[in-house]
């Protein structure tokens, strides 16, 4: 009977005894592996952040000064044009549009309500909106005082840079705004005292012609 016992015990393990114990141990293994690792990024030190760029913009103010007593009525109505431009936007997304002014619409682009034909005032006033419109939202006091910084490039490519003035006008591409902030849904409105645009299409408006 002790000699049965002795000889069962001397008999080595099976092959699949032994699969089991080399899975278990490689799991072991694997976990104690991951579990050194995910200490190790614990206890590391994070790498100092960069400071911005000269070039960057990033939108941290939660609200910005309420714009001048005679730009309150820009919230209800940009004129025929800017409402048609906005009008092009979706509203339940963020955007940033710098907007003619009622007089640079006429002065500018020689528009006047009911001086042209419905589809060329949209083919204007929509390629206008390509140049003028950045997908995100950007108030005036996100924009450096007296600091000449890249935005977003605009809808149609168009390079932007803006700077801020101390009376709190921006400077968008050499164009000065008139008010600032006009919120309409989910986008920013700045109306602009001239029209953001491209080399190209600006020879379509030859200054000669202003009248």
């Amino acid at each position: 009977m002790m000699a049965t016992r002795r000889r069962r015990m001397l008999f080595p393990l099976r092959p699949r005894q032994l699969s089991q114990r080399r899975h278990l141990l490689a799991g072991l293994t694997a976990a104690f592996a991951v579990a050194l690792l995910f200490t190790v990024l614990i206890l590391l030190p994070l790498p100092p952040s960069s400071p911005p760029t000269r070039h960057e913009i990033y939108t941290t103010s939660t609200a910005s000064p309420n714009p001048p007593a005679h730009c309150a009525a820009m919230s209800a109505n940009l004129g025929e044009f800017g409402d048609l431009m906005l009008s092009m936007l979706p509203r339940d997304l963020a955007f940033t549009a710098f907007v003619p002014s009622p007089e640079s619409f006429r002065r500018v682009l020689k528009l006047r309500p009911n001086g042209s034909s419905a589809s060329g005032t949209y083919a204007v006033v929509s390629r206008v909106l390509g140049f003028s419109a950045v997908p995100r939202k950007l108030r005036s006091a996100d924009v450096p005082l007296r600091e000449r910084v890249r935005l977003l490039d605009s809808l149609s490519g168009l390079k932007m840079y803006a700077w801020r003035d101390a009376d709190g006008a921006l400077i968008v591409n050499g164009v000065r705004s008139e008010c600032v902030d006009v919120v309409r849904d989910q986008t920013v409105v700045h109306v602009m005292a001239g029209v953001l645009m491209d080399a190209e299409f600006q020879r379509s408006f030859p200054p000669e012609f202003d009248d």
